[in-house]
């Protein structure tokens, strides 16, 4: 299970990113609305105060349109963003201002079929001086993560590097590819991974299916793992598509369910999330029990972000910005839902600082309707 790289700088500080794959649950049937939270228990003595019942989310502007199949997105220092397309293999630069959108490159290797190809970016913690993007993709023979480095100075189109390999052997399939990675505040590289409709990798340590990964920056088993000389931190997931940390550094991430239960975990380090045992809370002895919990129809979730003391959660089949207010790790009050069936399937929402979001569309994915919408990128104000 071992996957090497070359050295890179690691850094304390970096990107917190979320972004998500569609899952095969997002077609599955209907159910009644009832997004239900685990309601938090009072707020400890020195902790943050519980976020209020209600928010609020208004849209700013529509800073791009016309993307096709974009996955996911990497605030550049200046307020540029990067954007991944996940069945054309190529990276983006849109300018923050203007939507001017460049092709940077394609990266070799995206090997795109039902839910993989090229998924979610993160930029190096060393990017200042190192220039080097991180994206998680599916190659012919597995799912991957890749560094490459971009050149500025080189003509549109060839902007980036050959990739050089980070991790390599994470499961691939026609759906449940999970995709999104992020650095977190400790520095470390952590990565959602999807059971590729193979249940039992979920609950088998040994694979690297159905699981959150945290690495080094250069692939190797991140010190102090649950597990020694493996770079497992979670298991029995479905399929992970977003992560995002709190301001106290809490891990949450976002999950496909089948056909009952979308979900909203927060992290424990060698946690087991109960899949495919339990399907959203079960109470069960040794599994944990999510934070919230949605119908497929009304979530299907992908890219989450943390603001202003809530996970702000992209819907894809529910075609709605979920927002859960938290009090620590439980939620405060019921999730909150904006935005529903106002622009389509929604796929990654970022933090932009400032009380502010980035939020991409996906109708362009073969799951949506291409002409509803085209595929663009939004700056909203949330509370």
């Amino acid at each position: 299970m071992r996957r090497r790289a070359v050295p890179v700088v690691s850094a304390v500080t970096a990107l917190l990113l979320a972004a998500g794959c569609s899952s095969g649950s997002g077609d599955g049937p209907g159910r009644t609305p009832a997004a239900t939270a685990s309601r938090g228990t009072g707020t400890a003595p020195g902790a943050e105060p519980a976020a209020p019942a209600k928010g609020s989310v208004k849209v700013l502007r529509t800073v791009a349109e016309g993307l096709k199949s974009p996955w996911g997105l990497a605030p550049l220092p200046g307020g540029d963003l990067l954007v991944s397309s996940r069945d054309e293999g190529t990276i983006s630069r849109v300018d923050g201002r203007t939507g001017r959108t460049t092709v940077l490159g394609t990266v070799s290797g995206v090997s795109p079929s039902g839910e993989g190809g090229l998924l979610g970016i993160a930029l190096s913690p060393g990017y200042a001086s190192d220039h080097m993007i991180y994206a998680c993709f599916t190659s012919a023979s597995d799912n991957r993560i890749v560094r490459v480095r971009y050149d500025e100075h080189k003509p549109a189109g060839e902007r980036l590097g050959a990739p050089d390999t980070v991790f390599k052997g994470i499961p691939k399939g026609t759906r449940h590819n999970g995709g999104r990675i992020a650095f977190g505040p400790d520095g470390m590289l952590y990565a959602g991974t999807g059971e590729t409709g193979r249940r039992g990798l979920a609950q088998d340590r040994s694979s690297l299916g159905g699981k959150i990964l945290r690495m080094t920056p250069d692939g190797e088993p991140a010190p102090g793992n649950p597990f020694p000389g493996s770079v497992v931190y979670s298991y029995g997931h479905r399929n992970v598509q977003g992560l995002a940390w709190d301001r106290r550094q809490r891990l949450f991430a976002s999950e496909f369910g089948q056909d009952t239960w979308d979900e909203l975990n927060a992290i424990k380090p060698g946690g087991d999330y109960g899949w495919p045992e339990a399907e959203g809370r079960s109470s069960r002895a040794g599994l944990q029990d999510p934070v919230a919990q949605w119908h497929t129809d009304e979530a299907s979730p992908s890219g989450i972000a943390w603001a202003n003391g809530s996970i702000w959660m992209a819907g894809l089949r529910g075609e709605r910005l979920w927002r859960i207010p938290l009090d620590g790790t439980s939620a405060s009050a019921a999730p909150q839902a904006f935005l529903t069936r106002a622009y389509g399937r929604l796929r990654t929402v970022a933090p932009a600082g400032a009380g502010r979001l980035w939020l991409v569309t996906s109708e362009t994915d073969g799951r949506g309707t291409p002409g509803k919408g085209d595929d663009r990128i939004l700056e909203l104000a949330v509370r």
